[in-house]
Protein backbone atom coordinates (compact mmCIF):
# COMPACT_ATOMS: atom_id res chain seq x y z
CA UNK A 1 0.00 0.00 0.00
CA UNK A 2 1.23 3.21 -1.41
CA UNK A 3 1.28 6.90 1.59
CA UNK A 4 -1.49 7.98 -0.94
CA UNK A 5 -3.51 4.52 -0.82
CA UNK A 6 -3.45 4.22 3.14
CA UNK A 7 -3.99 8.64 3.38
CA UNK A 8 -7.43 8.53 1.03
CA UNK A 9 -8.27 4.93 2.26
CA UNK A 10 -8.23 6.41 5.71
CA UNK A 11 -10.10 9.75 5.18
CA UNK A 12 -13.02 8.09 3.18
CA UNK A 13 -13.18 5.00 5.66
CA UNK A 14 -13.34 7.04 8.58
CA UNK A 15 -15.64 9.75 7.08
CA UNK A 16 -18.16 6.91 6.54
CA UNK A 17 -17.60 5.59 9.68
CA UNK A 18 -18.71 8.77 11.46
CA UNK A 19 -21.13 9.71 9.23
CA UNK A 20 -23.27 6.27 9.71
CA UNK A 21 -22.36 6.15 13.40
CA UNK A 22 -23.41 10.05 14.07
CA UNK A 23 -26.23 9.58 11.84
CA UNK A 24 -27.76 6.76 14.15
CA UNK A 25 -27.29 9.00 17.34
CA UNK A 26 -28.60 11.78 15.69
CA UNK A 27 -31.35 9.86 14.41
CA UNK A 28 -32.42 8.96 18.49
CA UNK A 29 -31.53 12.42 19.76
CA UNK A 30 -32.78 14.97 17.32
CA UNK A 31 -36.37 16.04 17.36
CA UNK A 32 -38.69 15.60 13.92
CA UNK A 33 -36.39 12.56 13.23
CA UNK A 34 -37.73 9.40 12.77
CA UNK A 35 -35.83 7.37 14.65
CA UNK A 36 -36.18 9.75 18.11
CA UNK A 37 -36.16 7.45 21.01
CA UNK A 38 -35.07 4.49 19.48
CA UNK A 39 -32.61 3.71 22.32
CA UNK A 40 -29.16 3.04 23.29
CA UNK A 41 -29.58 -0.82 21.29
CA UNK A 42 -30.21 1.01 17.89
CA UNK A 43 -27.02 3.15 18.42
CA UNK A 44 -24.43 0.29 19.88
CA UNK A 45 -25.44 -1.51 16.42
CA UNK A 46 -25.87 1.29 14.20
CA UNK A 47 -22.04 2.11 15.29
CA UNK A 48 -21.66 -1.73 14.48
CA UNK A 49 -22.85 -1.80 11.50
CA UNK A 50 -20.64 1.70 10.62
CA UNK A 51 -17.91 -0.32 11.69
CA UNK A 52 -18.64 -3.33 9.10
CA UNK A 53 -19.05 -0.88 6.29
CA UNK A 54 -16.41 1.23 6.59
CA UNK A 55 -14.70 -1.53 6.64
CA UNK A 56 -15.51 -3.48 3.54
CA UNK A 57 -15.62 -0.30 1.82
CA UNK A 58 -11.55 0.67 2.15
CA UNK A 59 -10.02 -2.32 3.69
CA UNK A 60 -8.16 -2.80 -0.16
CA UNK A 61 -7.27 0.80 -0.25
CA UNK A 62 -5.83 1.38 3.40
CA UNK A 63 -5.94 -1.82 5.52
CA UNK A 64 -8.98 0.05 7.18
CA UNK A 65 -7.58 0.73 10.74
CA UNK A 66 -10.12 3.57 10.93
CA UNK A 67 -8.45 4.75 14.26
CA UNK A 68 -5.36 5.50 15.82
CA UNK A 69 -5.37 3.09 18.41
CA UNK A 70 -5.37 0.31 15.91
CA UNK A 71 -2.93 1.59 14.12
CA UNK A 72 -1.01 2.33 17.36
CA UNK A 73 -1.10 -1.15 18.45
CA UNK A 74 -0.19 -2.61 14.46
CA UNK A 75 2.83 -0.27 14.58
CA UNK A 76 3.83 -1.87 18.31
CA UNK A 77 2.79 -5.37 16.84
CA UNK A 78 5.06 -5.03 13.55
CA UNK A 79 7.93 -2.53 14.21
CA UNK A 80 6.84 -0.46 11.08
CA UNK A 81 6.18 3.04 12.37
CA UNK A 82 6.61 4.76 8.55
CA UNK A 83 3.19 4.95 7.32
CA UNK A 84 1.65 5.66 11.50
CA UNK A 85 1.27 9.55 10.64
CA UNK A 86 -0.35 9.12 7.34
CA UNK A 87 -2.73 6.87 9.09
CA UNK A 88 -3.30 9.45 11.91
CA UNK A 89 -3.76 12.20 9.06
CA UNK A 90 -6.33 10.30 7.05
CA UNK A 91 -8.52 9.42 10.04
CA UNK A 92 -8.64 12.84 11.96
CA UNK A 93 -9.62 14.43 8.47
CA UNK A 94 -12.13 11.58 7.84
CA UNK A 95 -13.86 11.95 10.88
CA UNK A 96 -14.10 15.46 10.44
CA UNK A 97 -15.76 15.61 7.44
CA UNK A 98 -18.05 12.73 8.08
CA UNK A 99 -19.02 14.77 11.00
CA UNK A 100 -19.82 17.58 8.77
CA UNK A 101 -21.68 15.29 6.68
CA UNK A 102 -23.68 14.39 9.73
CA UNK A 103 -25.07 17.94 10.12
CA UNK A 104 -25.72 18.60 6.57
CA UNK A 105 -27.92 14.84 6.25
CA UNK A 106 -29.57 16.24 9.64
CA UNK A 107 -29.32 20.21 8.77
CA UNK A 108 -33.40 21.09 9.96
CA UNK A 109 -33.43 18.12 12.54
CA UNK A 110 -30.66 20.29 14.34
CA UNK A 111 -32.31 23.50 13.71
CA UNK A 112 -35.45 22.28 15.34
CA UNK A 113 -33.77 20.76 18.50
CA UNK A 114 -31.36 23.28 18.80
CA UNK A 115 -34.34 26.44 18.96
CA UNK A 116 -36.94 24.13 20.57
CA UNK A 117 -37.88 26.46 23.52
CA UNK A 118 -37.86 23.50 26.03
CA UNK A 119 -34.41 22.53 24.83
CA UNK A 120 -33.19 26.26 24.97
CA UNK A 121 -34.70 26.11 29.16
CA UNK A 122 -33.34 23.19 30.09
CA UNK A 123 -31.76 20.87 27.92
CA UNK A 124 -32.90 17.13 28.84
CA UNK A 125 -30.51 14.19 29.01
CA UNK A 126 -31.37 12.01 26.79
CA UNK A 127 -29.96 9.03 24.97
CA UNK A 128 -27.13 9.54 22.88
CA UNK A 129 -26.32 12.96 24.85
CA UNK A 130 -23.53 14.06 26.78
CA UNK A 131 -24.82 14.23 30.50
CA UNK A 132 -24.74 18.24 31.31
CA UNK A 133 -24.88 17.71 34.92
CA UNK A 134 -21.67 15.34 34.71
CA UNK A 135 -20.21 17.86 31.74
CA UNK A 136 -21.45 21.08 32.91
CA UNK A 137 -19.74 22.88 29.58
CA UNK A 138 -21.68 20.51 26.97
CA UNK A 139 -23.82 21.73 24.93
CA UNK A 140 -27.17 19.90 24.10
CA UNK A 141 -26.24 18.28 20.70
CA UNK A 142 -22.77 16.88 21.83
CA UNK A 143 -23.19 13.97 22.07
CA UNK A 144 -24.02 13.35 18.33
CA UNK A 145 -20.24 14.31 17.43
CA UNK A 146 -18.12 13.24 19.89
CA UNK A 147 -18.31 11.19 24.26
CA UNK A 148 -18.89 12.33 27.60
CA UNK A 149 -19.12 10.93 30.88
CA UNK A 150 -22.14 10.10 32.65
CA UNK A 151 -20.28 10.42 35.86
CA UNK A 152 -17.36 12.65 36.11
CA UNK A 153 -14.44 10.97 37.45
CA UNK A 154 -11.35 11.29 35.53
CA UNK A 155 -10.09 8.25 36.71
CA UNK A 156 -12.54 6.27 36.39
CA UNK A 157 -13.95 7.58 32.62
CA UNK A 158 -9.52 7.38 31.24
CA UNK A 159 -9.86 3.12 32.56
CA UNK A 160 -13.25 2.86 31.21
CA UNK A 161 -11.57 3.92 27.83
CA UNK A 162 -8.58 2.06 28.43
CA UNK A 163 -10.26 -1.14 28.97
CA UNK A 164 -12.86 -0.71 25.88
CA UNK A 165 -10.01 -0.32 23.68
CA UNK A 166 -8.03 -2.94 25.03
CA UNK A 167 -10.74 -5.58 23.97
CA UNK A 168 -11.23 -4.00 21.00
CA UNK A 169 -7.84 -3.67 19.87
CA UNK A 170 -6.84 -7.06 21.21
CA UNK A 171 -9.89 -8.78 19.20
CA UNK A 172 -8.19 -6.77 15.97
CA UNK A 173 -5.09 -8.19 16.77
CA UNK A 174 -5.99 -11.60 17.47
CA UNK A 175 -9.10 -12.08 15.29
CA UNK A 176 -9.15 -9.86 12.78
CA UNK A 177 -5.70 -8.78 10.76
CA UNK A 178 -5.84 -9.76 7.10
CA UNK A 179 -3.24 -12.27 5.67
CA UNK A 180 -0.65 -9.55 5.34
CA UNK A 181 -1.24 -8.27 9.22
CA UNK A 182 -1.10 -4.73 8.01
CA UNK A 183 -5.33 -4.17 8.07
CA UNK A 184 -8.44 -5.61 9.00
CA UNK A 185 -9.28 -8.91 6.54
CA UNK A 186 -12.89 -9.88 5.16
CA UNK A 187 -13.99 -11.84 8.33
CA UNK A 188 -12.48 -9.67 10.19
CA UNK A 189 -14.31 -7.11 9.72
CA UNK A 190 -17.48 -8.69 10.90
CA UNK A 191 -15.94 -10.19 14.24
CA UNK A 192 -14.51 -6.60 14.73
CA UNK A 193 -18.49 -5.11 13.90
CA UNK A 194 -19.94 -7.27 16.53
CA UNK A 195 -17.35 -6.52 19.14
CA UNK A 196 -17.89 -2.56 18.69
CA UNK A 197 -21.49 -3.79 19.38
CA UNK A 198 -20.34 -6.26 22.45
CA UNK A 199 -18.10 -2.97 23.83
CA UNK A 200 -21.13 -0.36 23.55
CA UNK A 201 -23.60 -2.56 25.50
CA UNK A 202 -21.39 -4.29 28.05
CA UNK A 203 -18.72 -0.81 28.47
CA UNK A 204 -20.28 2.19 26.78
CA UNK A 205 -22.74 3.44 29.58
CA UNK A 206 -19.65 4.95 31.58
CA UNK A 207 -18.64 7.63 28.57
CA UNK A 208 -19.82 6.55 25.62
CA UNK A 209 -17.09 4.44 24.54
CA UNK A 210 -14.99 6.21 21.92
CA UNK A 211 -12.35 4.07 22.11
CA UNK A 212 -10.85 5.71 18.98
CA UNK A 213 -8.97 9.26 19.68
CA UNK A 214 -10.17 10.68 16.08
CA UNK A 215 -13.77 9.50 15.96
CA UNK A 216 -13.90 11.73 19.51
CA UNK A 217 -11.49 14.61 18.63
CA UNK A 218 -12.56 15.24 14.79
CA UNK A 219 -16.38 15.55 15.41
CA UNK A 220 -15.64 17.78 18.90
CA UNK A 221 -14.12 20.26 16.15
CA UNK A 222 -16.12 20.30 13.90
CA UNK A 223 -18.89 20.58 16.57
CA UNK A 224 -16.78 23.96 17.90
CA UNK A 225 -17.18 25.26 14.04
CA UNK A 226 -20.53 25.01 12.92
CA UNK A 227 -22.85 27.62 13.15
CA UNK A 228 -25.04 25.72 15.03
CA UNK A 229 -27.79 27.95 17.15
CA UNK A 230 -27.51 27.39 20.68
CA UNK A 231 -25.27 24.63 20.45
CA UNK A 232 -23.36 25.40 23.75
CA UNK A 233 -19.98 24.36 24.61
CA UNK A 234 -17.96 21.12 23.30
CA UNK A 235 -16.47 20.36 26.70
CA UNK A 236 -12.65 20.74 26.25
CA UNK A 237 -11.83 19.81 29.82
CA UNK A 238 -12.77 16.39 28.77
CA UNK A 239 -11.87 15.94 25.30
CA UNK A 240 -8.04 14.98 26.75
CA UNK A 241 -9.36 11.35 27.85
CA UNK A 242 -10.85 10.26 24.86
CA UNK A 243 -7.54 10.86 23.26
CA UNK A 244 -5.38 9.38 26.02
CA UNK A 245 -7.54 6.61 26.88
CA UNK A 246 -7.73 4.55 23.77
CA UNK A 247 -4.03 5.42 23.13
CA UNK A 248 -2.96 3.85 25.99
CA UNK A 249 -5.20 0.75 25.42
CA UNK A 250 -3.95 0.10 22.09
CA UNK A 251 -0.50 0.12 23.17
CA UNK A 252 -1.49 -2.28 26.60
CA UNK A 253 -3.53 -4.52 23.79
CA UNK A 254 -0.55 -4.46 21.77
CA UNK A 255 1.68 -5.64 24.38
CA UNK A 256 -0.50 -8.34 25.72
CA UNK A 257 -0.61 -9.77 22.23
CA UNK A 258 3.21 -10.23 22.14
CA UNK A 259 3.35 -11.41 25.43
CA UNK A 260 0.48 -14.07 25.31
CA UNK A 261 0.06 -14.73 20.95
CA UNK A 262 3.54 -14.64 19.77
Amino acid sequence: MSSSDIFIGEIIGTAVLILLGGGVVAAVVLKRSKAQNAGWLAITFGWGFAVMTAVYMTGTLSGAHLNPAVTLGIAIKDGDWGNVPVYFAGQLLGAMIGASLVWIAYYGQFHAHLTDPEIIAAPPHEEGLVDQKAAPKAGPVLGIFSTGPEIRNVAQNLATEIIGTVVLVLAVLTMGLNDSGKGLGTLGALIVAFVVVSIGLSLGGPTGYAINPARDLGPRIVHALLPLPNKGGSDWGYAWIPVVGPLIGGAIAAGIYKLAFV
